[in-house]
Parts: structure tokens; sequence; C-alpha cells
């Protein structure tokens, strides 16, 4: 989730019912290099709490170093990503390449449990490929290693996003460890999120890229558990003034002109499916301001509200 999860992002999603954000990852070398761009990844606000500062790195003083660093900012969690599966990062050794030797991860994560107060979260994968699997061990290794909590992208490495994640490995999983395991990977919508919890006792879900564009997400599977229904149709007017709210916060995080040109990667979710969106993206991308973004967008809604009584 790298340039998405930033504060803007989670702040919606926590307005909208995620009981726990985290930050982008961060590059652990770029950190204790006192890299200014990397650091600026760490910053969090009291608002969005609780929030977990996520960290990655192949050698074990600079991640000691990095949840140093990390703590500092003051979050609830202290995540350790190795389950990244692009070749930058598993190229350093980082990542879901640390499955390859799980002795040195248990180790690695031992160091980076030890040299903080707070608690230290694991995110991973099921192996590196359908050929080496060892989840069971590798999550026996976090536990022993002082992990409190353990989520599984239900891929391989080699799978990257690719095919369906198996979540047939979360009961497995609970059987040898007591620490608590979340599901994460092909959980796109309410109904994924509880057929996940009903078909695997998870302890949790992890939505990643299910929020892009669709942060309702969350709001939605809370309402489907507790009731057994969703009731809020996530209309065209809810589309349009959650993207401006999204926009809105990260102009008060970034200064507006960033804000606005980081800001069209989202526009493709947000107006999914609405008549005629392809012309107003094109539109959005003419501008670097808010106000105009704005007029755009609430223009754009007015003529969706006058398309549908006329047709």
């Amino acid at each position: 989730m790298e340039d998405v999860t930033d504060i803007s992002f989670r702040l919606v999603c926590r307005e909208l019912g995620a009981d726990i954000v985290y930050t982008e990852f961060v590059n652990s070398e770029g950190l204790v290099r006192a890299n200014q761009k990397t650091h600026q990844k760490l910053k969090i606000i009291e608002e969005e709490k609780p929030v977990g500062i996520q960290i990655y790195g192949a050698n074990i003083n600079s991640m000691v170093g990095a949840a140093k660093i990390a703590e500092a900012e003051n979050p609830d969690i202290i995540d350790i990503n190795a389950g990244c599966w692009v070749k930058n990062v598993v190229g350093c050794g980082a990542g879901s390449a640390l499955l390859k030797d799980p002795a040195y991860m248990q180790q690695l994560v031992r160091e980076v449990v030890n040299s903080t107060s707070l608690p230290v979260t694991v995110k991973t994968r099921l192996g590196w490929d359908d050929s080496s699997i060892q989840i069971l061990e590798v999550a026996k290794r976090m536990e022993e290693a002082g992990a409190v909590a353990l989520t599984i992208h239900c891929r391989t490495r080699k799978a990257g996003h690719s095919g369906d994640a198996d979540w047939s490995w979360i009961p497995r999983i609970k059987e040898v460890v007591s620490l608590p395991v979340i599901l994460n990977g092909n959980v796109l919508s309410a109904l994924d999120v509880k057929r996940a919890f009903d078909e695997t006792g998870a302890d949790g879900i992890m939505i990643a890229r299910g929020a892009i564009g669709n942060p309702w997400i969350f709001k939605e599977a809370k309402e489907l558990l507790s009731t057994g229904y969703i009731s809020t149709v996530i209309d065209e007017d809810i589309r349009i003034k959650t993207c401006l709210r999204h926009l809105e916060l990260a102009v008060k995080v970034k200064g507006e002109r960033r804000a606005v040109i980081e800001h069209r990667k989202f526009y493709s979710g947000y107006l999914k499916g609405l008549y005629n969106a392809s012309k107003v993206r094109s539109d959005l991308m003419k501008y670097t301001e808010f106000i105009k973004i704005q007029d755009v967008l609430l223009k754009y809604l007015s003529e969706l509200k006058e398309f549908q009584l006329t047709t």
C-alpha cells in the first residue's frame, strides 16, 4: 500500500469504521540513514489512533534502529513487513525474502521485539512459492520471537497478487500458535469479510487493496457482522463527497498542489461505475487547485442526479 496509506487515507478509513490503520511500509535503511523523505512516512497524528507503523528491512541492526526511531513517533504498534513481494524489496533480502530463512527471520523479529516497549506484530505470506510453504513453522517461530499478532497474506511470494488467496491455511495456523492470527488477501467487500470470519475463524481481517476507492468497506462489514445486512447504499452522492473529504484532508497534511496531484490515483476508484466517469477523470487531471476539483466534482454530481431523473 505504498503511496496509498498516508494520513489522509488513514483518517478516512478510521472515520468509516476501520479499527486500526497502518502507515505505508517504511524502509529501515532510509530511517537509520536519516533520509528525510523516508522519515516523513512515519508521521502520524492523534486523530487516527490506534495506528501501527510498518517497517521493513533485512539487516537486524537497521531494523532495531528503525524500530527505535518509529517508537519515538508514539504509534500503538510496530509492524514488521515480511510479506512484500515486489522485486526491489525482496532483492535486498527484505519483505517476503525473509521466508527463505525462517531462523534468521525469527532472530530479526526477536531483536526488534527486545528493542522496543511497544507491541510488535508481523505480516507475512504462506511461503516463497508453492513448493516451499512453511507458514506453520514460521508462525511458531514468530510467536517464540515475541510477536503479539501475525497477519497472513494467504498467497505465496511467487503468486504476488494473482490468483485466489488460500484462506484454508488460517485455521491450520491457529492450531499451532496461540497469538491472534489475522487474515489478509482477497478481501474486497463486506461479504468477503463475513465469509472470511465464518470460514476460517480468523481473529481479525486486514483489508488493503479492497479499501482503495472503497473505504466504506469497513462500515459495511461492521454492519453486516452485527446485523446480518447492509442498509447503506453507496450512491454517487456518498462517493463524490467522500472523494472530496479525502482530498480536503490531504491538502491539510501535504499542501494543496501536492495533494491534488497525488489524489489523481484515487479517482478511478471513487468514480467507478458512474455515468461518464472517464471524461470527468480526464477533466480532473487538468487542475492543481482544490477549489477547481471541487467545482468539477460537484457539477458532475448535479449532472448525475439530473441524468437519473430523465432516465
